[in-house]
């Protein structure tokens, strides 16, 4: 299913460089309403593959995703702290240009013919000075490669093996040097806020009371996963059997110390084929799925009772470091991590009661 949808995605990114009568044709095919039809769903897919842009990169063809973007997520041991492009709560219409401007830099053009060198090297990255330099030390290099992690959350170190680059490394550019991308809450607000527009519904401006956003005020800096775990009467608690659950539904994955750490939104539930496909940034996993990506959850069509706490369900999104060799997730898969903190409630599911209908 997910090289079915990297496919179309592929197909409706690059139709749009094709002039003549394939345009048409192609248009057509990757319309979403082909595979989602007229409803939510549809439009919940059109906000995610705004996130995704196919360019050609050291002669490479790429689907490159929207990275993930935190503030202050790697800022602890720096002594200082930097300032994210739109903190994480920016639009694809209002990154995808300063994205756009940074991957026409003389920089990533250095880095891109780097990396396409055919020799062994270590890429280390600074974000405190949004700087990067290429290592062919050869104790870098053998430290790397026998699993020796010599990076600091704020200067991450990447073994490259000579191949050429490829898109986890314009995501490393992107998310080190760029600063740039969307946070959890950001995305699932940018994806809320999508809908409510198709339905002629400002969101920010018919929440902005409710959330307390100052005059002036951006409403998605209000919109993190604090608010989608409130008691606001905008929110409506959904108890999570899976025949409760709907697209535009929110997920949300409890931190340790039980306040809400991580949300993110369900796409479609399929009761016929039991799957459900929800949508998320994290950088925490698989490397070729950080920042934007989608995840699936498959459950037994015969039991739409069960609950998504229920461990006979198939949360298939893996959790990974988003480095090699950094310390990865406590949670090998996103199930357990919905599962972990039972003693303060563990995961939870709301839904915005502005878009329920």
């Amino acid at each position: 299913m997910k090289r079915l949808f990297f496919l179309i995605g592929f197909i409706f990114s690059a139709s749009l460089h094709i002039k003549g009568a394939e345009t048409d044709h192609l248009a057509v095919f990757s319309d979403p309403a082909q595979i989602w039809g007229s409803g939510i769903e549809r439009t919940i897919e059109e906000a995610f593959r705004a996130c995704f842009k196919t360019k050609i990169i050291g002669s490479r063809i790429m689907n490159i995703r929207m990275p993930f973007s935190e503030n202050n997520e790697r800022s602890i041991l720096s002594g200082t702290s930097w300032e994210l492009i739109s903190g994480g709560k920016g639009t694809p219409s209002e990154l995808w240009p300063i994205i756009e401007k940074i991957t026409d830099s003389e920089d990533f053009e250095l880095y891109v013919k780097t990396l396409s060198e055919n020799h062994e090297q270590v890429i280390i990255f600074d974000m405190t000075n949004q700087s990067w330099k290429s290592s062919r030390d050869i104790y870098d290099i053998s430290r790397m490669k026998t699993g020796i992690y010599l990076g600091l959350p704020h200067r991450p170190y990447v073994y490259k093996s000579g191949k050429g680059i490829d898109e986890t490394d314009v995501y490393n550019y992107l998310y080190c040097i760029g600063l740039t991308g969307m946070d959890c809450s950001g995305f699932v607000w940018y994806v809320l806020s999508y809908i409510a527009e198709q339905k002629g519904l400002d969101l920010g401006r018919a929440l902005r009371r409710t959330m307390g956003v100052p005059r002036g005020g951006d409403p998605a800096w209000y919109a993190g996963t604090s608010f989608f775990n409130s008691k606001n009467p905008q929110l409506i608690s959904v108890q999570d059997k899976i025949k409760n659950l709907r697209p535009a539904d929110i997920i949300l994955f409890r931190g340790p110390r039980g306040a809400m750490s991580h949300s993110a939104i369900i796409q479609s539930v399929d009761f016929e084929k039991g799957v459900i496909r929800y949508l998320q940034s994290t950088d925490e996993a698989p490397l070729h799925e950080r920042g934007v990506h989608e995840s699936f959850i498959y459950f037994d069509p015969e039991k739409p009772d069960a609950s998504l706490n229920d461990l006979e369900l198939n949360w298939s999104q893996l959790r990974q470091a988003p480095f090699p060799g950094e310390k990865g997730s406590p949670f090998s898969d996103d199930g357990k991590r919905y599962r972990a903190f039972p003693e303060y409630g563990g995961g939870r599911v709301v839904r915005l009661r502005l878009l329920q209908n």
